[in-house]
């Protein structure tokens, strides 16, 4: 099994890159999705088992456990793609220092994010929420984190061990491991949920339970002599330059992560404020009084979770692409990485693109999955809100792909400062501001024309700095043969 690893490794250099790519994405996107499908597993399921008042709660969390799950993807992904580099020069031993050293950051942000999030949780709600939401919405909210905290080692460990085992020539391994926690997740969560009774907390200790199963599996795989990577001994110990290296790199994935996390605090904020007081919202706020901010907050809280499952789709070709540039990189085959980024571009875009016409064309339907419109008219009017908002927050999506890909590449080849430059431009730069204007005038038709808005503006800046970089590519893969 050790052999096959290594073998896979050294392949990455030789073999054709589309079936390269297929090899590792589709294991990749299957992973990813299926991360992005706890979330929606769970808020189906919530929305049936409990009611549309527990989706705006489960809403208010989302910011939260993104904010928390960004210090486990600084250092699962700054890990993987230092680990694919060092692979790619034939290190196997730097190698396993780094994944030693990712086990020890873990553990450490792992326990301190749980204690930080537990003894200050009520603050840190009432704060995303804007202050303006219900209490029978940070409630829901309340005991859903609660159990989610106390499991966020458990999620930190899981989710990084996953991604150095693509890294280290396990794609398919990493893809069954995450798809039998998403099977446990959806067997558990309506036991929990419908039969035990537990609500928001079942389909919470049902996400726990399955990523602890999950991650038994993989420290099984690291402790086997058959691994090509295992734990070693000498590996953990803490490495100035190695933990140095995995977050330069593991940055931009925390940035873009908290990024979101504040502009989601800041959505819910507007949503919560202005929602039904704009003249093309398609509901009022007199119409539900007190009410209308926990529909709107609630209806985003559907569509974000429905737009990031394209998302991690495309994140799963980003993924998949990642040792293969990681890699080549290393090996200095400039060409076989520039081609790479191109077939990579072309699948995210296609994913991106059917996404935008699911949301165009089916928008009321895919809204109806989450929530029963006939539990009352709050649950209808959520609908509602969700069909008009889906269409006009995915305008520009088909090309969101080529933005995801630009910004995963620049990690992958050590760029650091450039990919945390990509992975804030949406976000602050550009969203925050229009979040901060758009909603006062225009209601929660302003805050869902303020994303197509911004992912417009974070594509051309993606598209001049790539462009940039595929011209150093190509006379530094002159120079290399020239020299030759």
């Amino acid at each position: 099994m050790a052999s096959m690893a290594h073998n896979n490794t050294v392949s990455l250099g030789t073999d054709s890159l589309g079936k390269l790519l297929a090899r590792y994405a589709i294991p990749a996107i299957i992973a990813m999705a299926s991360s992005s499908l706890y979330h929606i597993i769970d808020s189906i399921f919530i929305g049936h088992g409990v009611g549309g008042a527990a989706i705006s709660g489960m809403a208010i969390t989302l910011p939260i456990m993104n904010i928390a799950s960004a210090f486990g993807a600084m250092v699962g992904v700054g890990a993987a793609a230092r680990i694919s580099i060092r692979l790619g020069e034939g290190n196997k031993r730097a190698a396993e220092h780094i994944l030693g050293n990712a086990v020890l950051l873990n553990l450490t942000l792992g326990v301190g994010i749980m204690l930080v999030f537990l003894f200050f949780l009520d603050p840190i709600l009432i704060f995303f929420s804007g202050g303006d939401a219900s209490e029978a919405t940070i409630a829901y909210a309340r005991d859903f984190m609660e159990v989610i905290m106390f499991g966020n080692i458990i999620t930190h460990l899981y989710l990084g061990l996953n991604e150095q085992l693509r890294a280290s020539g396990y794609p398919r391994k990493a893809m069954y491991i995450m798809l039998l926690a998403m099977v446990l997740c959806t067997i558990l969560n309506p036991f929990f949920i419908f039969v035990l009774k537990w609500g928001v907390r079942g389909s919470a200790w049902a996400t726990v339970i399955a990523q602890s199963i999950a991650l038994c599996i993989q420290i099984h795989h690291y402790t086997s002599p058959k691994s090509f990577l295992r734990f070693k001994r000498y590996s953990f110990r803490f490495k100035r330059s190695i933990v140095a290296a995995i977050l330069s790199i593991g940055m931009a994935p925390f940035l873009l992560n908290v990024c979101a996390s504040l502009v989601t605090r800041f959505m819910n904020t507007a949503l919560l404020k202005y929602g039904g007081t704009g003249e093309w919202d398609v509901i009022s706020s007199t119409a539900f009084d007190d009410n209308v901010g926990d529909i709107y907050v609630g209806a985003y809280g559907i569509m974000n979770r429905v737009i990031l499952l394209f998302i991690m789709v495309a994140q799963g070709f980003n993924q998949g692409m990642q040792p293969i540039v990681g890699y080549n990189y290393g090996a200095r085959q400039y060409g076989r990485v520039l081609t790479i980024l191109k077939y990579t571009i072309i699948c995210a875009t296609c994913v991106t693109t059917l996404a935008f016409l699911i949301g165009l064309l089916f928008p009321r339907e895919v809204a109806a999955a989450f929530v029963d419109s006939s539990n009352g008219i709050a649950d209808q009017a959520m609908v509602d809100v969700v069909a008009q908002g889906l269409g006009v927050a995915m305008l520009v999506f088909p090309l969101v792909g080529f933005q995801i890909i630009a910004g995963g590449f620049f990690q992958y080849i050590g760029r650091a400062p450039l990919a945390m430059f990509l992975s804030t431009t949406r976000q602050l730069l550009f969203l925050l501001p229009l979040l901060l204007i758009l909603p006062a005038k225009y209601g929660a038709m302003g805050a869902w024309v303020s994303m197509p808005l911004a992912d417009a503006a974070s594509i051309v800046v993606a598209a001049v700095l790539l462009t940039m970089q595929i011209r150093k590519f190509r006379r530094m893969e002159h120079d290399y043969h020239f020299s030759k």
